[in-house]
């Protein structure tokens, strides 16, 4: 059964992550917002939630599956999102689908190219993601998409109001630790922007995470992400 609580022991190290990825944007007008796909069915409610507030008028949801969200979503995560975005009171004319991507610049390469060929060409862009992945997937479109304005948001929940909607704590605290990798892995190998260099607390509580075992989602390449 999965562990719904975060273990007292490592609760700071959690939390100085969790903060460290929150990139504080706010959400704001644009040409169109991009709901990321993955597990977290929140993306799809905040982009519903922000769609009918008014702030753009053209969604792309993109992502195909993973072995983690295939049972959940088996058409896929994009079509997913679109299903539960309509049943929110979306409009199915306001949203595209992009089924095809596996990773982070592939939904942006992918949605950027479904929008051209509906003659859509955004100069302003809202990314939706999970909390954890704010900074390198506006990192990620800094590099694929160098022309747009872009903004990432994520829906705006405490840390443990945000495990309760998951439900499996171990797997919040992998998410992290992976994004966190990740941030400066990418930049050295020019998949993502360099925005700025990781701070001395977070890799701290990254180390500390690592040696009590939350490494799941490490990436092969496994050196120091201070290096």
């Amino acid at each position: 059964m999965p562990n719904v609580m975060i273990p007292a022991e490592v609760r700071e190290d959690v939390q100085t992550l969790w903060a460290f990825h929150d990139l504080k944007h706010e959400p704001r007008p644009v040409d169109v917002c991009i709901g990321l796909g993955g597990h977290d069915l929140g993306v799809a409610d905040y982009t519903a939630d922000l769609y009918l507030d008014g702030l753009f008028q053209q969604i792309v949801f993109t992502g195909a599956n993973a072995p983690t969200t295939i049972d959940v979503f088996p058409e896929g995560e994009a079509f997913g999102y679109r299903d539960h975005a309509i049943a929110r009171g979306v409009p199915g004319s306001a949203v595209l689908v992009e089924p095809a991507a596996t990773n982070t610049s592939e939904n942006l390469e992918y949605s950027r190219k479904l929008l051209a060929e509906h003659q859509i060409e955004p100069s302003s862009v809202l990314l939706v993601s999970h909390p954890y992945q704010q900074r390198r997937a506006f990192a990620t479109c800094r590099v694929v998409w160098p022309d747009v304005d872009v903004w990432c948001v994520s829906r705006p929940l405490p840390l443990d109001a945000y495990l309760r909607t998951i439900g499996d704590a171990d797997r919040v605290i992998d998410m992290l630790v992976g994004e966190t990798q990740r941030l400066t892995l990418y930049a050295e190998l020019g998949f993502i922007a360099h925005e700025e260099d990781v701070p001395d607390d977070v890799v701290v509580a990254f180390d500390r995470l690592v040696a009590a075992g939350y490494t799941s989602r490490l990436v092969e390449d496994r050196r120091p992400i201070d290096v």
